[in-house]
């Protein structure tokens, strides 16, 4: 699924690795809550106009591969994301406020991985082999 997406003046293929862990690591997803979790990103991912790749998770947290553009900050899109399913969630599955009995579902930190393209070696072997003028 290598897209490249273009700008005016660019061509970009960015990719970031997000995980999301429950709050206080409670088992608290399964398959249902999951598959209704899904369909709250790809809302957001419409909103925000990036790409998810992958999702998947386990009871307590959640892996997602995501494409986007390089005008959006992955700070705003994990807090969008984060926002958006702990209310959602909570609002349908009144079985989760058993484990999070105040605001939100996950825990406030997260993992990003940016990722795709050569590997940061080949790229540095690339840039140290150009033709300096002299």
């Amino acid at each position: 699924m290598a897209l490249k997406l273009r700008g005016n003046h660019s061509v970009h293929e960015l990719y970031a690795h997000l995980v999301f862990v429950t709050k206080y690591r409670r088992k608290a997803l399964n398959s249902c809550i999951l598959q209704e979790m899904y369909q709250v990103f790809l809302s957001v991912s419409k909103e925000l106009d990036f790409q998810i790749a992958e999702f998947d998770g386990e009871e307590d947290h959640v892996h997602m591969l995501i494409q986007y553009r390089p005008n959006l900050l992955i700070s705003d899109i994990v807090q969008r994301l984060k926002g958006r399913s702990s209310y959602e969630l909570k609002k349908k599955f009144p079985v989760l406020k058993r484990y999070f009995w105040k605001k939100g579902i996950w825990s406030p930190s997260y993992f990003a991985g940016s990722c795709g393209g050569a590997p940061v070696e080949t790229i540095r072997k690339y840039i140290e082999n150009q033709n300096t003028p002299y």
